[in-house]
């Protein structure tokens, strides 16, 4: 399934990384959310086009975005204005 964005808002793939303390691994659960990701999806809006493209990595705000489920992967359609930075 593909999934288009409208006006200003990007389709982001959450980072996943694994937490380790010593050798102790850290649930889920007990994990802050990644705030990290990478685009999917770029919106219709041309000027966001010419800010952002697939594969991009961004910084995006703790609570932002709302949380979908794509082929059974976890994404987040975010709005331009939830966008911190775009990593380099």
């Amino acid at each position: 399934m593909k999934i288009q964005p409208l006006d200003e808002r990007l389709l982001v793939e959450p980072t996943e990384w694994e937490e380790k303390v010593g050798s102790i691994l850290i649930p889920d659960t007990a994990k802050e959310k990644p705030q990290i990701g990478k685009v999917v999806a770029v919106g219709t809006d041309e000027e966001l086009k010419k800010m952002f493209k697939e594969g991009d990595q961004v910084l995006f705000g703790k609570y932002a975005g709302d949380e979908i489920k794509v082929e059974g992967k976890k994404h987040l359609i975010i709005s331009r204005d939830s966008i911190l930075a775009k990593v380099m």
